[in-house]
């Protein structure tokens, strides 16, 4: 563990504050901004480098708190659909399992240009048009069976490749099951914290989560999705799309690149 200062906690605070501002705001675990800024801030700033097993537990950490955080503020708005969050969430942590033990054989190069292929479409989808009521909190007919499919392959594939796929299942939900833009980012905050739970416990019982680190950036997440949500709930669906697209193409491009780098390795 790297030698813990002042401004150690305080990059830990302002990171998992930041980061949970954006999963409250855009429905995403945060996962996809919180692990790369914990691998290469620290050592940009001089304060040494966490290894890779720290960075994950303290990413899980975050993306938990500030998933059941996000998920409360927007239940009391009543953006979440319990229902469909329960159907996909128990769905996701089975397959995110499966998906994990299966990745051992299959090759990394495959992996993430799979993950790299579903990054960009999930951005592209992001531009395509789609009209909400500012107001509108129903579902409507969802189809179950759809949704449930979404959440099994998303959560196989991400459990290959480790990573939760909330900036991926957004798009989907908004897309193929034709959900209103909030009920997608409250109930994604909801059933990624299914996911995360297990996750989160399975990291906590084998040791690769630092107590300390862990329960500052659980006090800032919890905080900062409460502050995301409530912005959230203020801002028109357009422009929560339009600000998702930016991060998932963010999150596309350097998926991207670091699987076309690992090709030409």
């Amino acid at each position: 563990m790297v030698g813990l200062n002042t401004a150690w906690l305080i990059l830990i605070l302002v990171l998992g504050f930041a980061v949970s501002c954006l999963s409250g705001l855009l429905g995403i675990g945060g996962g996809i901004v919180m692990a790369p800024a914990l691998l290469y801030l620290p050592p940009l700033l001089g304060l040494g480098a966490l290894d890779m097993r720290q960075v994950t537990g303290l990413t899980i950490t975050q993306g938990l708190f500030a998933c059941i955080s996000g998920a409360i503020r927007h239940d009391r708005r009543r953006f979440v659909d319990r229902r469909l969050a329960l159907w996909m969430g128990i769905t996701i942590s089975i397959s995110a399992l499966t998906g994990s033990v299966a990745s051992s054989r299959i090759g990394d190069e495959t992996l993430m240009l799979l993950f790299a292929g579903l990054a960009v479409t999930a951005a592209l989808l992001m531009l395509l048009p789609k009209e909400d009521r500012e107001d509108e909190r129903s579902a409507g007919a969802v189809n179950i069976p759809l949704a449930v499919l979404i959440a099994a392959a998303i959560g196989l594939l991400g459990g290959m490749v480790g990573q939760g796929g909330s900036f991926i299942l957004v798009p989907l939900m908004l897309h193929a099951l034709r959900l209103p833009t909030r009920v997608v980012i409250g109930t994604n905050l909801a059933l990624v914290f299914f996911g995360s739970l297990a996750g989160f416990l399975g990291k906590l019982a084998t040791g690769q989560i630092p107590v300390l680190l862990a329960c500052l950036v659980a006090v800032a997440a919890m905080a900062g999705a409460q502050v995301g949500s409530a912005v959230s709930h203020r801002t028109s669906p357009r422009w929560l799309r339009f600000t998702l697209a930016a991060v998932v193409g963010a999150a596309a491009a350097v998926v991207t690149a670091d699987a076309l780098g690992g090709v030409n390795r």
